[in-house]
């Protein structure tokens, strides 16, 4: 019974969007400058009105929970490190910026020093420019030498717009000094014979993780020079680094330090962060160096409106006839039309691609109704578009063209938006450093600015709009990263034997896990061991046995039948999901329908379509364990911790009408199952702790299942992960435990470390867990609690009132938090997993 929260179609009942009257012109200069639009010649209302104009109507203002008032503060100057050129500082100083910050010239001062360093401030706090003026002057005394690239720079960003945005400032930035600073985009975007030239004479090389890890490294000959001369790695937005994600940039990051030595370079890294919990610490395990810290946010910052949104129940009724609320999705797209009607810039946060095609298409109906000119003022950004169109879309956004646009997370890192009035976000997304990083999209040029949360109905963003505390009142979280994990570390290090031999003096550098992983390697055939080196001994690329960012293989084509016009891409672990043949299929307002899924092939075949309705894939799980690292008795039950295996299989999807969100029917599919062996919490209860909980035998399945899904959607409170990082299964009698049992597992091979999070953190998650559900005012359950819309089983069977009774008489056996601590035993080292990980590669 996995529990996944993906928008199950019902865009709400898309009762009449109430799109407020115009009730203010909106001035249209006859000349404006190129980069800026009419709107932006508007006086500019406050926070605290633009909110008064949402909330007006007889039952919006019912809908705000709550209201977060950030007051503004003053900013701190300080002075540029005198080492840094003049010329450099000119330029600066050419763009407007006369003082710099105190936390920018701090960073500046360490890079200079050779210190590696972390920024780690508040949104449009000036951290690219902290790590530029350094990076700057570098390059300027480079340009002197003979080759005129005696120093070159390094940029990683995590997204390729990012890069982009980036690379346009980086040049306005350094026009004042000519081609001593020649800065490039070299991502998989890159027309091929511009690589050449950015290979021999670029000396600020722009890029993502994933192309350094396939195109970069494996070919480090072609690109010696470069490196030889490397001065400075960027490593932009590094908090996005976690997970599996981060722990494969983390080896990634490795090998690049080791190719530098072998051309005699020792870069310097230079690391920006959103506010986050120990930066220090995520800095240091992410780049294998002493980090030093720079935390004190010296930048000004103007006042922060922040109102927590929850959508009202419908007269519609769900599964089991439990109430519905409308959705996120169209309370979002309401917000976004009216902004848009306002001439107020702003950018609308959906966590799936599907969502922001749905805002998107759904405000542009609606301001279709009252004033078509605004229609082409709204689109939607996300990934999978073709490059090209990502491109239109960035520009139209910069220059003002755009007023509203529904956006992924793709959107939610430092790409500079400046001058946007107000940021929707449709649903909690996964994290309080997130949540704030989105909210910080707004007010970038240091006016003041207004953030929503609308809530989603499901157990966690219903209750943090009723418990704006664990918002506000809580820190960010901290990044979780694991470069140890066997399953990350074993491709690797054949990576890394590819691009030159591995020896003992690199043992060191890859981590504790490396002496004993090379052996089983050798074992797989993957390795061979020559004299005192491991070599790699295959044809094929090393590179090609990973995907950094765990989306399992080669991403989806999406092809227009008929045409065969290539609309874009699909991650291979969603196709199944989401390009199944009968799904869908949205793309830049235009519907789909998805004629033929060819696994192997990697091709979907889709047709334009106006269905009135949309799918939802639904999929059963099950699970085996593998190992057993860590128990704790918890009364009569155990909590435990250790390996699963987890076979997933989707076996059918609903289509839903979309305006009601009645279902339509269920059509069966016949798709392979998968498998993922990770990481898992699990916990039992037994008999006689049934008894006290008066569960009896024909509610136990049902109260487990809704236990199971509470505690998912709780999760991301207490791991940094987001519902799509982690599953959850529930079984009456396991086969393993021969009891009952709920596991909750990672959903990343090898595991990623939410499930240990969720581990230790288990007293605090469940009693969480509990409350959700109690304090929920349905009678039998719904979204808001117990119900998942991707359930596998229909969210059958699912007992409220068991789950809490027996979430309580299991917290009832929960040992103090010291005893816990002098219970939790050393985790496993993984070495069991790390030989089935080699053993897997070996017959990849």
């Amino acid at each position: 019974m996995a529990f996944n929260h993906l928008p199950a179609g019902v865009h709400d009942a898309l009762a009449p969007l109430s799109v407020m009257p115009v009730t203010h012109s909106v001035p249209m200069a006859k000349n404006l400058r190129p980069d800026r639009s009419p709107a932006d010649s508007a006086p500019r209302p406050s926070p605290g009105a633009l909110l008064d104009r949402l909330a007006a109507g007889p039952s919006r203002t019912s809908r705000i929970t709550h209201t977060e008032h950030l007051p503004p503060r003053a900013g701190r100057h300080a002075v540029w490190p005198d080492r840094i050129r003049a010329e450099v500082l000119a330029a600066v100083q050419a763009s407007g910026i006369d003082h710099p910050w105190a936390h920018q010239a701090r960073a500046a001062e360490h890079a200079l020093d050779g210190e590696s360093v972390v920024v780690a401030t508040g949104t449009a706090s000036g951290k690219s420019l902290a790590y530029l003026t350094p990076v700057l002057s570098a390059l300027l005394d480079g340009s002197e030498a003979p080759n005129g690239r005696g120093a070159t720079a390094l940029y990683l960003a995590p997204t390729k717009a990012l890069a982009a945005d980036q690379c346009r400032a980086v040049k306005e930035l350094s026009q004042p000094l000519g081609h001593s600073v020649r800065a490039a985009v070299h991502d998989g975007d890159t027309p091929f014979e511009e690589r050449e030239w950015i290979r021999q004479y670029a000396n600020y090389v722009l890029t993502n993780p994933d192309m350094l890890h396939r195109g970069i490294l494996p070919s480090h000959a072609r690109w010696s020079s470069f490196l030889k001369s490397l001065k400075y790695v960027v490593i932009d937005e590094c908090h996005t680094y976690r997970g599996v994600f981060g722990s494969h940039v983390a080896q990634v990051l490795r090998r690049l330090r080791r190719l530098c030595a072998r051309y005699g370079a020792s870069p310097v890294f230079l690391l920006a962060s959103a506010t986050a919990a120990e930066p220090e610490v995520a800095a240091r395990r992410l780049t294998g160096l002493p980090v030093v810290e720079v935390a004190d946010d010296a930048s000004p910052r103007g006042e922060l409106v922040f109102a927590l949104w929850e959508p009202p129940l419908t007269e519609l009724h769900g599964e089991k006839g439990a109430p519905v609320r409308r959705t996120a999705t169209a309370e979002a797209a309401d917000l976004l039309t009216d902004l848009t009607v306002q001439g107020v810039r702003s950018v609308t946060f959906v966590r799936s691609r599907r969502g922001a095609e749905l805002i998107s298409v759904i405000a542009q109906e609606r301001l279709a109704e009252v004033d078509r000119s605004l229609v082409r003022r709204v689109a939607a950004y996300r990934g999978g578009y073709l490059p090209e169109e990502r491109r239109a879309l960035e520009r139209a956004l910069h220059s003002g063209e755009l007023l509203g646009l529904a956006a992924t997370n793709a959107l939610e890192l430092g790409v500079d938006v400046s001058g946007l009035d107000a940021v929707v976000i449709a649903g909690y997304p996964g994290t309080r450093a997130s949540l704030w990083q989105q909210a910080g999209r707004a007010g970038r040029a240091g006016q003041g600015a207004l953030a929503v949360l609308v809530a989603r109905d499901d157990p966690l963003d219903t209750f943090l709009v009723h418990h704006p505390e664990a918002l506000f009142d809580r820190p960010v979280e901290s990044t979780v990263l694991d470069p140890d994990n066997p399953y990350v570390l074993a491709p690797h290090l054949c990576a890394a034997a590819e691009e030159l031999p591995l020896t003992d003096e690199d043992l060191e550098l890859f981590g504790p896990a490396t002496e004993e992983l090379l052996p089983q390697l050798e074992a797989a055939k993957l390795l061979r061991r020559r004299t005192k080196a491991w070599h790699w001994t295959r044809r094929e690329r090393a590179a090609d046995l990973t995907d950094i960012r765990g989306e399992g293989g080669r991403p989806v084509q999406v092809v227009e039948d008929g045409t065969g016009r290539l609309l874009g891409t699909v991650d291979a672990g969603a196709a199944h999901t989401t390009v199944h043949e009968g799904a869908v299929h949205l793309h830049q307002g235009r519907t789909y329908l998805v004629r033929s899924l060819d696994l192997e092939d990697s091709v979907a075949l889709v047709e334009q379509a106006a269905p009135a309705y949309t799918t939802v894939a639904r999929d059963t799980t099950s699970i085996s364990v593998l190992e057993t690292d860590t128990e704790i008795q918890w009364g009569d039950g155990r909590l435990c911790y250790g390996s699963v295996e987890v076979t997933n299989q989707v076996v059918s999807f609903l289509r839903r009408r979309v305006i009601t969100g009645e279902v339509l029917g269920e059509t069966k599919l016949d798709l392979p199952p998968r498998t993922l062996r990770t990481r898992a919490v699990w916990w039992t209860v037994t008999e006689d702790q049934l008894d006290r909980a008066r569960i009896n035998p024909e509610i136990l399945g049902g109260a487990l299942h809704a236990a199971e899904h509470a505690s998912i959607g709780m999760l991301p409170l207490f791991a940094t992960c987001d519902r799509w990082d982690i599953g959850g299964v529930s079984v009456p009698l396991h086969p393993d435990t021969l009891l009952p049992t709920v596991f909750v597992y990672d959903g990343h091979p090898g595991g990623a470390g939410f499930a240990e999070r969720a581990f230790h953190t288990a007293g605090d998650w469940l009693t969480a867990t509990r409350q959700a559900i109690a304090s929920c005012e349905c009678e039998a359950g719904c979204p808001s609690c117990i119900q998942s819309p991707k359930c596998g089983n229909g969210n059958e069977p699912l007992h409220k009132r068991g789950a809490v009774r027996l979430l309580t008489v299991l917290l009832e056996g929960a040992p103090a938090k010291e005893n816990v601590a002098e219970e939790n035993v050393a985790v496993a080292d993984g070495t069991d997993r790390a030989g089935g990980m080699a053993a897997e590669a070996g017959q990849g």
